[in-house]
């Protein structure tokens, strides 16, 4: 449970940050929150050299609404972004998946941005970012520019990061006033991560529904937008077929391990009953 001999640097800026990972090879490690990073470090399952802590990088932290987008800083905690009225009135959404993340202590440290940038598909971010049609500002050698998060992930911990990038902010659209929304996620206990969960954005109009986005957590080696489980909902009024076709468009895509949350078959039932849960549930917003 002691890591390994390390040496610790703590930039003052997104350039001095990206120097430093430049300057320090395949060494070097990013540190935001550290949930992630610090367990593997504790059983030597990674051991870098030198670890580069965000923590005092001013420009990295802080939420702000810049024309249709909600612009969030990659250090901004958890806890912030329960906290902040700006994201309560514009994407109530994330503050209500951020509540289901671990526990108070973990979201005091952990951030948005080590939530994303580290390719766990157990991570509860990376699949609301998907439904939400987020993009990544993505900073290193070779200059600055934007992925959006359904082209980000890979594989397991694979994304699109190049060696010295970092993951700077997140860029999201601001949905429709009045839009509809829920996370549902099925966890064993208290501060788990998910054996499956579904967030569901949508709107409807006359009845019917208009627009939908559907992310799923936790069922494959990366986190998933269903694309089609969305397109089930479109034009229906939100009844049990539409809600059948998406749960089990929801299913077709999922392909989780099976582990000591559940088998593999479970699990993937389970995607289909959080889609389900969480379309009815956003329903009762309306």
């Amino acid at each position: 449970m002691i890591p390994g001999a390390f040496d610790y640097h703590r930039p003052a800026s997104i350039g001095e940050a990206v120097a430093l990972l430049a300057q320090l090879g395949d060494g070097a490690r990013p540190l935001a929150g550290g949930h992630s990073l610090i367990p593997v470090m504790k059983t030597r399952l990674a051991e870098p050299e030198n670890l580069v802590d965000l923590g005092a990088i001013a420009e990295l932290k802080g939420i702000a609404l810049h024309g249709g987008d909600i612009l969030i800083g990659a250090m901004t905690t958890q806890h912030a972004l329960i906290a902040s009225d700006l994201l309560a009135e514009k994407l109530p959404i994330i503050r209500e998946t951020a509540l289901l993340i671990a526990d108070p202590q973990v979201r005091y440290m952990g951030t948005l941005g080590g939530n994303v940038a580290n390719g766990d598909p157990a991570n509860d971010m990376p699949a609301l970012m998907q439904c939400l049609g987020a993009g990544y500002r993505l900073v290193g050698p070779a200059g600055e520019r934007e992925v959006a998060a359904r082209d980000f992930y890979q594989s397991a911990y694979t994304t699109a990061l190049v060696a010295g990038e970092i993951l700077a902010g997140v860029r999201i659209p601001v949905p429709p006033i009045g839009h509809l929304y829920a996370y549902e996620k099925l966890k064993r206990k208290i501060g788990d991560y998910a054996t499956a969960a579904a967030a569901v954005v949508l709107t409807m109009a006359g009845g019917k529904c208009q627009t939908a986005s559907i992310g799923l957590t936790n069922v494959a080696p990366t986190p998933l937008w269903a694309e089609a489980a969305a397109k089930a909902l479109v034009g229906t009024m939100l009844d049990k077929a539409a809600l059948d076709a998406a749960a089990r468009a929801a299913e077709a895509i999922a392909d989780p391990a099976s582990d000591g949350r559940g088998p593999a078959e479970y699990r993937k039932k389970m995607v289909g009953i959080m889609v389900r849960r969480a379309v009815e549930r956003a329903k009762t917003r309306a």
